[in-house]
């Protein structure tokens, strides 16, 4: 027989690859509050690593954009006169946006805007935030069977 070219294989290649865990990162959201406030959950804050005390946020929209579709949040110094800081709630951190939010056609009082935070690098040594809203759809009406007493029937015979 003569000496062919022949591929030997390894113990390792027998085995099953390992699967790797891939950390998924967590959903972070908030929502837009009946008051017109932006309501970060503690959970949310402690995920993205923020001192609620010390933090104060440059907030903005895309330039040229009526409708309003995401905020961005920037990273502050308390010096700065035009940030906004985080006010702090029984179960969650906010910040107070009311009549901005009303002159960019936000209604907030009539329909819950909740919304998901997306980090991206600002100017490439700042992390902001852009808070994109989810689109609220117009209320599914009910399907179910009618609830409490029978209509009585008139008998006008």
């Amino acid at each position: 027989m003569k000496a062919k070219s022949i591929e030997f294989f390894s113990p390792q290649d027998n085995s099953q690859p390992a699967k790797k865990s891939v950390a998924k990162a967590p959903k972070l959201t908030g929502y837009i509050s009946a008051a017109g406030k932006l309501v970060f959950p503690h959970k949310t804050v402690e995920q993205l690593g923020l001192d609620p005390q010390a933090t104060r946020f440059k907030i903005g929209t895309q330039e040229g954009k009526r409708k309003l579709k995401s905020l961005y949040l920037i990273p502050g110094s308390a010096s700065e006169s035009d940030a906004f800081e985080l006010v702090e709630g029984a179960k969650s951190y906010s910040i107070p946006l009311g009549v901005i939010l009303q002159k960019k056609g936000v209604d907030y009082a009539n329909t819950k805007y909740n919304f998901t935070i997306q980090p991206f690098d600002y100017e490439g040594d700042v992390t902001g935030y852009e808070l994109e809203f989810e689109q609220p759809g117009p209320k599914a009406e009910y399907t179910g069977k009618p609830r409490g007493r029978k209509p009585k029937a008139s008998s006008d015979e």
